[in-house]
């Protein structure tokens, strides 16, 4: 399993803009991909704004590229997720999932 880490900081106000646009568009979509097997999406709410980290859950990295096209670790932000956005990553990571817990 290959987890993809990306990362945003959302502009002062488009919070929870932002997350209703994740949840309503941006994961839906991901979940119909195939070799998807699932999002998560962590909050650090910071003095001036709040960091979001994308985590995606792939079968492997010719799934991930299937999404990224051929330069497998370009950011995919759309215009939309662009315009309540501060700054994101250009960049994404991958990670091999080489022990995972299921007890939360």
């Amino acid at each position: 399993m290959i987890v993809r880490m990306w990362g945003g900081r959302a502009k002062r106000g488009q919070e929870a803009a932002y997350v209703a646009y994740l949840e309503g568009t941006i994961l839906p979509e991901i979940r119909g991909l195939p070799g998807n097997l699932g999002a998560q999406v962590l909050r650090e709410r910071e003095e001036a704004s709040e960091c979001f980290v994308v985590l995606t859950y792939w079968t492997d990295l010719d799934a991930v590229t299937a999404f990224t096209g051929a330069d497998r670790d370009h950011a995919v932000v759309p215009e939309s997720a662009q315009r309540v956005l501060a700054d994101y990553d250009v960049r994404a990571r991958h990670f091999d999932v080489v022990l995972a817990s299921t007890d939360f």
